[in-house]
């Protein structure tokens, strides 16, 4: 007797998790930018990620790009990635994607900010040897009310939270970013 591959039945409620969640964004924000991202990953690590998305939508969470009216973005250090990124994870059960963008600031970059609304929507597609799926990554514009960080980030991968004019190359979505930032602020 041949064992049933599970991860297919994972990958379809996925999928339909994932449009449930695009379509409650997408009706309640206007003008923000679409992207799709491809990711290829280990089965261990397609079956967390559908895992994620079914409950969710969201393979990765929500984030934030904060600005300063000069321009200046705000980013973390992920020791786990080695890279600066947005502030932004998990969604917690209950939680709203705006809710969850909000909490992940609060501890990863401790700056308060007032959200404009969604600025990027990127479709995630999860490929795994013949099995595929895809999720959102909603990322929220705010603009800085305050401007020192303090990291209070319960899971230590986020080690300083800068302000850069000049974003560094290792920047995850650099470009995404230097292109919302001069369509959105006009600096």
């Amino acid at each position: 007797m041949t064992p049933v591959d599970d991860l297919w039945f994972l990958a379809s409620e996925a999928d339909q998790a994932a449009a449930q969640a695009y379509h409650r964004l997408a009706e309640a924000h206007d003008e923000y930018t679409e992207h799709t991202r491809t990711h290829h990953v280990s089965r261990n690590r397609f079956r967390t990620l559908a895992r994620r998305i079914n409950e969710t939508g969201a393979p990765y969470g929500a984030h934030t790009i904060v600005y300063q009216l000069c321009g200046k973005l705000l980013l973390c250090r992920h020791e786990g990635v080695d890279m600066w990124v947005l502030p932004g994870g998990g969604v917690d059960p209950g939680e709203s994607f705006h809710e969850a963008a909000h909490r992940e600031l609060a501890e990863e970059a401790g700056v308060e900010a007032t959200y404009d609304g969604l600025a990027l929507l990127t479709r995630i597609h999860l490929r795994c040897g013949s099995h595929e799926t895809w999720g959102i990554l909603p990322v929220f514009a705010a603009s800085a009310d305050t401007t020192e960080p303090q990291i209070r980030d319960p899971d230590n991968e986020i080690s300083t939270a800068e302000w850069f004019d000049r974003l560094p190359p290792d920047t995850r979505d650099r470009d995404d970013l230097l292109t919302w930032r001069e369509r959105s602020l006009s600096v």
